[in-house]
């Protein structure tokens, strides 16, 4: 027996129930009627003339009704007489290439056939000024010379740091038609200053370049359109703001305050940039972001297939497994934390040879009086939380919140021979 196997030996496993947590599934049944009623506002129709050329920025990664939305706002465009096009708006994303970029887009569904216009991809921008810190702004150079140009993306709360604004129409202004210059200058100075840095370049962008409106959706637990408005330039800060609120209320999560340690199955790119939504773990990547439950310890154990070998996030767990570590690609993982500048993420987390050591270690170090009171909480991933496994020290909570039901009576955890979970 190894000396950590010796360590561990006598450290107790907690009974496990299966729980089903219940979400808000309110969505939008009619997405088209919706959102054309935003679009045919006076206000909105307004901004377009017969003749324009105009630049649609599109390219946040998952997001729902992505192809309609930007189809019914060519349609809508082409209506008034107007000539849209596609601009890919991604900052660094698709390998920072034109074609790369191209293809993410295509990836997405929103392809030249899909959406009805066509995609003009180039990672060439042109610099419209400076933030008075001297962060040069930049915007894409295609869009710049478009007569009008207007944005789509989903609102949500960002994961490496928290302001009246995050993740949405300002950022996509920002970051996403600033492409990779854009993107390295906001990041430069690390997510500290994003809250600030986001708004303050938008805002320098509208003043100088032709924004005519912008089309914004939240989503509700399961990643359906819940709503969806479409602003004018001046509207934008302050609806994107009230939009923010309403997709934090709206995010899925834990029920639970406190967790003594969290498990996690699965991680990967597919799952989220971070590879786990730190907004479900309570663990972010920076000091600048909060929210979600205090978890003492975290184990993840395993990668998606579909991140390829990118272990981003496995830093941000306190444990993980031996399968996960060969399963890593140095090279992609350590990528990431050079573009984004945030480098814990990718460091390799304490390494036990099994899921069942990597438990037993991580109930062992969680501060805890008496092991066999453990609160655990183990998931498939971040994106499937409707239905989870908790431990016995967790079940009279369980039972009575009005978000948790029981699922199952109390089972003993079960490994295999090499002492990875079963099923």
């Amino acid at each position: 027996m190894g000396i950590l196997e010796e360590l561990l030996k006598d450290i107790p496993l907690p009974k496990m129930v299966k729980v089903r947590q219940n979400f808000d599934a309110t969505k939008i049944e009619d997405f088209e009627a919706a959102l054309s009623a935003e679009l045919n506002q006076e206000k909105i129709r307004s901004t377009v003339k017969p003749g324009m050329e105009i630049a649609i920025a599109v390219g946040s990664r998952g997001v729902d009704r992505i192809v309609d939305m930007t189809a019914l706002t060519v349609k809508f465009l082409k209506e008034l007489g107007a000539k849209p096009f596609i601009v890919p708006s991604m900052g660094s994303h698709g390998g920072a290439t034109a074609e790369g970029q191209k293809a993410v887009l295509e990836h997405l569904g929103v392809t030249e056939e899909a959406v009805n216009a066509e995609i003009r991809s180039s990672m060439e921008v042109i610099k419209v000024g400076e933030l008075p810190n001297g962060l040069p702004v930049y915007v894409d150079k295609i869009a710049s010379k478009a007569d009008g140009i207007v944005v789509l993306n989903r609102v949500k709360p960002h994961t490496a740091f928290r302001g009246p604004v995050e993740s949405g129409v300002m950022k996509m202004i920002s970051i996403g038609l600033g492409k990779q210059k854009g993107a390295e200058a906001c990041h430069q100075l690390g997510f500290k200053y994003m809250a600030e840095h986001v708004p303050a370049m938008a805002k320098m962008i509208m003043a100088k370049m032709p924004i005519l409106f912008a089309v914004a959706s939240v989503e509700n637990a399961f990643d359906k359109v819940a709503k969806v408005s479409v602003m004018t330039p001046d509207e934008i800060e302050e609806k994107e703001i009230e939009l923010q609120k309403l997709a934090k209320q709206l995010l899925p999560k834990l029920f639970f305050d406190q967790i003594d340690l969290l498990v996690i199955d699965e991680i990967g790119k597919n799952i989220s940039g971070d590879g786990m939504d730190p907004n479900i773990t309570g663990r972010y990547p920076t000091p600048y972001a909060h929210g979600g439950p205090e978890v003492t310890k975290m184990a993840v154990l395993d990668l998606t297939k579909e991140t390829e070998g990118n272990a981003n996030g496995v830093g941000t767990a306190d444990f993980t497994t031996q399968r996960l570590v060969d399963k890593m690609d140095r090279e992609a993982t350590y990528a990431n934390g050079l573009t984004s500048t945030v480098v814990a993420p990718t460091k390799i987390a304490t390494t036990l040879a099994n899921d069942r050591l990597c438990i037993k270690a991580a109930i062992k170090t969680c501060n805890i009086f008496d092991f066999t009171k453990v609160k655990l909480v183990r998931i498939k991933n971040t994106l499937e939380i409707s239905e989870i496994e908790v431990s016995e020290n967790l079940l009279d909570y369980v039972k009575e919140h009005p978000n948790l039901e029981p699922l199952t009576e109390l089972y003993e955890m079960e490994f295999d021979e090499e002492g990875n979970y079963k099923g």
